[in-house]
This record gives C-alpha cells, structure tokens and sequence, in this order.
C-alpha cells in the first residue's frame, strides 16, 4: 500500500498597511513562501507595483484580501493607523491579530483598541525599536529587526496565550526581545530615549558654525548628528502626540545644560569638573 503524503503546513498571511523603511523591512523579513503569503499596500501605488517585481509581496493589501490576513501590521503615522482601522475594520477577520508599529502608543491605543472590541478581533500595541535615518522602501532590508527589541502594548498585561500568539507570528522578523508594557509607560520612556535624541540632534546642527565643521568633526559629530536627518511631518505627529512627556524631558535637559553654562561663565573649574564626574558616574551606573 503505497505511504500517504503528509500535507503542507497551511500557509499563514501577513498584511502591511504602508511600505516605507518600517512596512518595507517587515516584508522582506517574511518573504513569500511556503510559510507565508504577502500582501501590502502603500498610498504611492508605485511603492505597490515595485513590491510586487521584486516578488517581496504576492500582491495588494485590499478589500479582497484583508479578511485573509492571520497577521496586519500597520506600519503607518499614528493618525493614518487609527484611521484606516476603523475604515477597514469590518473586513479584518475574528482570529486576526493587528499590530500597530507608531512611535506613540496612548493615542494609538486608546483608540484602535475600542475598534478592535467593537469589531470582535485582537488588536496589540507594538513598536519594533529598530530604524534608520532614512526612510523609504528602498531602504527597507530583512535585516533591519534581526536582534533587536519589540516592545508591545496588549489590552490585557498578562494574557499570556495572546503573548505566545504574538511572539509566534511575530517569528519571522527575528527580533532579539519582545517586552511587555503600558502604553502609558512606553510613551514616558520614548521620550527620553528616541524623542528627545531626534529634538537634540536637529537644534544641534542648526549652530552657525556647523557650515565649517568639515575636516573638524569625527565619530562625536556623527554620533550626535545622525538622527537630524528626520521626515518632519511624522516626527512632529509623534512629538504633538507625546508633547506631556517630551516638554519634561526637554525641561530636565535645559536645567542640566545651564549648570554647565553657569560654570564656563564664572570660569568655576571645580563645578563643571564635578558635573563631568557626575555624568560619567550616572552612565556607568545605568549602562555598567
């Protein structure tokens, strides 16, 4: 009697709403194959047609085909995620799992999370903390999440078959963490580590002396400068959205550099050298 052939594993699809550095990377994480299907949908609907030459996506995130979608990512601004939820939300499937990848996640939240329960599928905070400082399909690549940390934002903290769900569809991209927290939480933490870092390095290049610093700047400068180069409009979403947090962030670093001021003005060497023991002291005790 001849064996009976074990059937392929049923293939799982994965929906991306906008094709930029984020959406992109996430597409070429997964790739079409045996595994999974692609689809994915970007307003330039000439991001669309390259996607799909390239074979990095089987074909577009519509009407037709979000109900498929085991997984969609909206890799969008966070006035664009919430709203193509709620436009698209009674097309998205029961068992689905939707994840928003904004920079903010309070005003996000609160708003696709009343759709999802309204609608009957699962919705998930997240926010994948890999970037470039340039944007852009053409600079999306599979390696872009590969070892690094997700943080995600569920309705119910300690859901843990949901969490397993996640990390399972989430798989593909390869991250090196997923982690767990409020949205409230996040956005306090985001506007020390990433909002404040992007503030610092645009107000720092716009020194009148930064026109000569060629044959002058090394590896500070590049550090320091790196993030300067950011797309306006979404970053001036994500700060609006976040302004509580960022203004005292801002506030904090304002008080800690007029010190350091204070001490060149009256030339007191002993101040400004014990601020600079200061800061050594409190970055070896948070990063060892």
């Amino acid at each position: 009697m001849a064996e009976c052939a074990m059937a392929a594993p049923e293939k799982k699809t994965l929906g991306v709403v906008g094709l930029g550095l984020i959406g992109g990377s996430f597409v070429k994480s997964y790739e079409p194959s045996e595994e999974w299907q692609i689809f994915g949908y970007d307003v330039d609907e000439r991001i669309n047609q390259f996607a799909m030459l390239a074979e990095d996506i089987d074909g577009v995130l519509d009407e037709e085909t979000i109900g498929r979608c085991d997984l969609i990512l909206l890799c969008v601004t966070p006035e664009a995620a919430i709203g193509w939820l709620a436009e698209h939300a009674d097309l998205i499937a029961p068992d689905a799992v939707v994840i928003d990848c904004c920079g903010v996640k309070e005003s996000v939240c609160d708003s696709c999370f009343a759709i999802a329960r309204e609608h009957g599928f699962t919705y998930v905070g997240g926010h994948p903390m890999a970037g470039r400082h340039y944007s852009g399909y053409k600079y999306a690549t599979e390696k872009l999440y590969r070892g690094a940390p997700m943080v995600i934002v569920p309705e119910v903290y300690d859901d843990i078959e949901l969490l397993a769900k996640v990390k399972d569809l989430l798989a593909p991209a390869r991250f090196g963490s997923i982690s767990v927290t409020t949205a409230r939480e996040h956005d306090r933490m985001i506007a020390f580590t990433s909002q404040l870092a992007h503030v610092v390095s645009n107000a720092y290049v716009k020194s009148p002396t930064a026109e000569g610093h060629d044959g002058f700047s090394a590896g500070s400068y590049k550090d320091l400068t790196r993030v300067a180069w950011l797309n306006e409009k979404m970053w001036t979403e994500l700060f609006m959205d976040n302004r509580e947090n960022l203004s005292r962030e801002l506030d904090h670093l304002i008080d800690r550099l007029t010190e350091y001021r204070d001490a060149l003005r009256e030339e007191d060497h002993e101040r400004m050298e014990q601020l600079l023991a200061e800061g050594v002291k409190r970055k070896t005790e948070i990063d060892g």
